[in-house]
C-alpha cells in the first residue's frame, strides 16, 4: 500500500472524531480538489445523512446536510451504488447534479459509494472549482479511500 492510502488507514482508523475530516482534507488535497462530503446512509428511511465536509460555502450546508437516496450527485452515487462523476459541474445538463448545486462554484466532481464488505454505508464527494474530467485511476484511488473509511461510518 503506497504511504497516502497508509495515511488514509491510519487516519480513519484513529478515535478523533474529526478523523473523517482529516481524511477528507487529506484527500481534497491528494486530488488537488477544494470541496468534499462524506454522507452516511440511513438504509430504512433512504436518506444521506452529512458527517463530514470540507470547502462548501455556508449557504450550502442546509441542501447537503440530508440527501434522498437518487437525488443529486451523492443520491445518484447511492441508488446506483456506483461512481457519478462530472466533468463541469456548470455546464451539466444531465439532471444529476440539483440545481443549488452550481453554487458551489465547482466544475469536476467525483463521487462513490463507501462499503463496508458488500453492504453500502455512504458516499465520499470531491470537487475542483476547473473542470476535469476523472481518470479510472483518479476514480479506484477514491473508491479504495472510501474502503478505508467504510467502518468508520459503518
Amino acid at each position: 500500500m503506497n504511504q497516502f492510502l497508509e495515511q488514509i488507514k491510519v487516519l480513519s482508523q484513529d478515535g478523533n472524531p474529526d478523523a473523517l475530516e482529516q481524511v477528507l482534507r487529506a484527500t481534497l488535497k491528494h486530488f488537488n480538489s477544494e470541496t468534499g462530503t462524506i454522507h452516511r446512509l440511513d438504509a430504512e428511511k433512504q436518506l444521506l445523512h452529512l458527517t463530514a465536509y470540507a470547502g462548501l460555502p455556508p449557504q450550502m450546508l442546509d441542501i447537503v446536510k440530508t440527501i434522498p437516496v437518487g437525488k443529486g450527485i451523492a443520491g445518484e452515487t447511492a441508488a446506483k451504488n456506483r461512481p457519478v462523476t462530472i466533468c463541469n459541474l456548470q455546464t451539466d445538463s444531465s439532471g444529476v447534479a440539483k440545481p443549488g448545486a452550481k453554487q458551489t462554484g465547482v466544475g469536476g466532481a467525483l463521487c462513490v459509494p463507501i462499503h463496508v464488505g458488500e453492504k453500502m454505508v455512504g458516499t465520499f464527494g470531491i470537487g475542483t472549482m476547473r473542470e476535469h474530467e476523472y481518470s479510472a485511476a483518479e476514480i479506484n484511488r477514491l473508491l479504495d479511500i472510501a474502503k478505508l473509511v467504510g467502518a468508520k461510518i459503518g
